[in-house]
């Protein structure tokens, strides 16, 4: 047993960890070449230099997988985690590792499916976000002076939205052309959507009024770019009012959620951009004639209510006949009584200068009776005075008796501060540092002495 073992292991070629690496990965690599995988995009992340690795499973399986940067911007779409998606490319090895893995040369989604469920998704996170509430939409303008649009240069798109505006009111046109699909076509559309809302109002390229993001129809891999969440976003907050017209009728994508107002069709759009010029005209002479109509109708009813004013009013020219009339009887009546009015107060003048008494007489009566009264005045006045001198004697002798300095001549003493305050206690002389005594003859100032506490007395114990 032993030496067949020996024997069958010494037949075997001697390969380092290196060359059996190596031979395997020229086996896979020769026995599969390029191969195309359906699978759910997991743990994906781009470094630095540009690559992005991945792993793409399904229910039983994992497979790393490698996007070079090089690749990058001919995928066909955008990767993004938990998108089914179908990956073309390599199957190689990555030795250091004995690890299998897919270096992949183009994406493509798996089925309209997994599409369906990728726009879903991001419609209920953008739809809590408030993206799409009904308070975000604004009123498109009713006549712009120019309409900006987003959409491929080439194509009917462009022509359609050019014929319809200028066959309903003929307006300047912005194009900002765009790829509409495509890797690219999400952020060229981004881009062009926010060019246009950064555009100054009175630059050299005005900013539009009102803008149009449209294409032509086409499969639901075709209208992806649409539904990107760069584009939408950016939908979301253009400052222009924005009509979305993606697709036909039936195709509906997440920019027409965002956008302002969503046409059906870029012929729709244009339509909803501009309004139509005959009907406008239409709808102005309606609204004119309607004006009309009312005017003339106010007019015939104020005419009418001033109408019946005047019947109701009284005859003015009778109404000044009579004034003047009352007037003129008025003055003649006037000049009748004014000298039959004088000729009766000059009568009653004369009656009660008749009753008056003359002037001379009023002075001559006033003058007696002064003299009478001088001579009354005269007789006791000599008594009089003297009488009243008497008294005066009497009241100033009562009052220097009563006067202090009577006092103070009879050998009393006031005792008073230098400021003059009298002194009336020995505990408040005792207070003072000076004092002045009033004499009957002048004064004297003094300074009162302490309190000297009597000697103490000795007791003597017997």
């Amino acid at each position: 047993m032993s030496e067949t073992t020996d024997t069958a292991t010494g037949n075997l070629p001697e390969l380092t960890v290196s060359e059996l690496a190596g031979a395997v990965k020229r086996t896979v690599e020769t026995a599969f070449g390029r191969v195309r995988v359906r699978g759910e995009i997991t743990e994906m992340k781009t470094y630095a230099s540009g690559h992005t690795y991945m792993a793409l499973k399904d229910e039983g399986a994992k497979i790393r997988a490698i996007i070079w940067r090089g690749n990058a911007a001919r995928l066909g779409l955008k990767p993004e985690n938990g998108v089914e998606v179908i990956a073309t490319g390599r199957i190689t090895t990555y030795p250091e590792r004995s690890e299998y893995q897919l270096i992949i040369e183009r994406l493509d989604y798996a089925g309209e499916g997994a599409l369906l469920a990728r726009i879903e998704k991001l419609r209920l996170r953008l739809t809590e976000e408030g993206l799409f509430d009904a308070a975000r939409k604004r009123a498109l303008p009713l006549l712009p002076r120019i309409v900006g649009v987003v959409s491929s240069p080439q194509g009917a798109v462009i022509q359609d939205i050019r014929t319809t505006i200028a066959r309903r009111f003929p307006r300047r046109i912005i194009l900002w052309p765009v790829a509409v699909q495509g890797e690219t076509a999400a952020a060229q559309i981004a881009a062009a959507i926010r060019g246009f809302g950064a555009l100054p109002e009175a630059g050299e390229v005005p900013r539009p009024d009102v803008l149009i993001v449209a294409r032509g129809g086409g499969s639901l891999e075709d209208l992806m770019a649409f539904n990107d969440e760069e584009v939408v976003r950016a939908a979301a907050s253009c400052p222009i009012p924005l009509i979305s017209a993606v697709g036909h009728e039936t195709d509906t994508t997440l920019i027409d959620f965002a956008s302002d107002r969503r046409a059906p069709t870029p012929t729709a759009a244009a339509e909803l951009a501009v309004p139509d010029r005959m009907a406008l005209a239409a709808d102005l002479a309606q609204s004119g004639a309607r004006l009309t109509g009312a005017l003339t109708r106010v007019t015939q009813s104020v005419r009418l209510r001033l109408d019946r004013a005047a019947a109701a009013l009284p005859d003015l020219p009778s109404m000044i006949g009579t004034a003047r009339q009352r007037l003129d009887d008025r003055g003649e009546r006037l000049a009748l009584a004014l000298p039959r009015l004088v000729a009766a107060k000059r009568a009653q003048a004369r009656e009660v200068a008749a009753r008056l008494v003359h002037p001379r007489e009023i002075i001559a009566a006033r003058r007696h009776s002064l003299a009478l009264l001088g001579q009354r005045l005269a007789a006791p006045a000599p008594g009089l005075l003297r009488e009243n001198r008497l008294r005066l004697g009497a009241l100033a002798a009562r009052l220097e008796a009563l006067s202090y300095h009577a006092t103070l001549a009879r050998g009393f003493v006031m005792v008073a501060t230098p400021s003059g305050d009298p002194v009336t206690t020995r505990r408040d002389a005792g207070s003072k540092r000076h004092l002045v005594l009033h004499f009957g003859d002048g004064t004297l100032g003094v300074r009162p002495e302490a309190d000297r506490a009597p000697p103490a007395q000795t007791s003597l114990d017997l």
